[in-house]
């Protein structure tokens, strides 16, 4: 009876585990971001979605393709939003600046970002390929100065769910 009632117990907890699907892992290999990056347009800033998975029903994670062209730095950002944004540089140099206060702060169009002129008060630094930086949702960020065109990628953690999957 021991036997029996041990088999039912053992057979009881392993069905859930075996009733879940596993997630799956999604690639995105080298070659498919560098012809998606050198496919972007090089006349002006493009910031677009590789791929955008929901990662176990909670949130969303996407890798966007950056081609930014020397002769645009653009203007400073802020999201408000708990996306957290990370950079990886793939080619180029630049100095990004993060964190501070926007200057000439005005509502972006999306209704999420507020756009400024630059940023006072922030940390500054000079990015080169290979280096990664975390910026959190809500901080102010801006490319002060760019050196060459870069090309970078943004992994974007989104809980809210708001990244179209892709």
């Amino acid at each position: 009876m021991l036997r029996l009632l041990l088999a039912l117990l053992v057979a009881l907890l392993a069905t859930p585990a075996l009733a879940q699907e596993a997630p799956q892992a999604t690639d995105v290999t080298s070659a498919d971001i560098q012809a998606f990056i050198n496919a972007l347009p090089r006349d002006r800033v493009s910031d677009r979605p590789i791929r955008v998975v929901e990662v176990t029903g909670d949130y969303r994670v996407g890798v966007y393709g950056v081609f930014r062209p020397k002769d645009f730095p653009g203007g400073a950002n802020l999201h408000q939003v708990n996306t957290t944004e990370i950079y990886y540089m793939v080619e180029g140099v630049a100095t990004l600046v993060t964190g501070g206060t926007l200057t000439d702060s005005t509502p972006a169009p999306s209704g999420t970002s507020i756009r400024g002129s630059g940023i006072e008060g922030g940390v500054s630094r000079r990015i080169t390929k290979g280096d990664v930086v975390i910026i959190p949702g809500h901080t102010p960020h801006w490319w002060s100065e760019l050196e060459t065109d870069i090309e970078y990628l943004i992994f974007r953690s989104d809980p809210e769910n708001r990244l179209p999957l892709k």
